[in-house]
């Protein structure tokens, strides 16, 4: 109802309080002989403005629920914020932590790498140690943690099996015979 913010309240409460004033006096009128015949105009006239005046009273109590419901939901939101700030607070400080152990576990595992790798650099393979600091690496752990077992280290019969490539089917081979 964009009238009701474009008119103040007071405007509505007159066309009501005008309409009653109009019905009363339409009735009255039916007494005095001279204005008996404008009477019924005036009564319709009044029951008009009073519908009129009653609607937008209405409309202006939905009007202030309204603003009173937001008025609640946005002290709401400011309370959500406020404990949302807090638990950012928390949420930063728990990833800076995680951050700075994490970097600390990597550069721990490039020195790892770093000093033992040296040792075996003429050998040109891949030795159990350069294993173990991939390992702790990829499960984020020190190396000191991560255990080699059989599981962890690839056979090479097996990992050249799995990069033979596959033989390509038709379409043909899945139509019925």
């Amino acid at each position: 109802m964009w009238i009701l913010n474009w008119l103040p309240d007071f405007v509505f409460h007159l066309i009501l309080i005008a309409g009653v004033l109009a019905i009363l006096a339409g009735w009255a009128l039916r007494m005095v002989p001279v204005v008996a015949r404008y009477s019924l105009p005036i009564q319709v006239a009044g029951v008009l403005l009073t519908v009129l005046g009653v609607w937008y009273e209405g409309g202006i109590a939905k009007d202030a629920e309204w603003k009173a419901r937001v008025a609640e939901l946005e002290t709401q939101v400011a309370q959500a914020e406020a404990k949302s700030a807090k638990v950012n607070t928390q949420i930063v400080t728990k990833v800076v932590t995680k951050t700075q152990v994490i970097r600390q576990k990597g550069d721990d595992v490039v020195r790892y790498i770093d000093r033992e790798i040296t040792k075996y650099d003429a050998e040109c393979k891949i030795p159990q140690v350069a294993i173990r600091a991939h390992d702790a690496s990829a499960l984020n752990k020190s190396i000191e943690e991560v255990i080699l077992t059989p599981a962890s280290v690839i056979n090479t019969t097996d990992h050249n099996a799995l990069t033979t490539p596959k033989a390509k089917k038709s379409w043909r081979d899945f139509t019925p015979k």
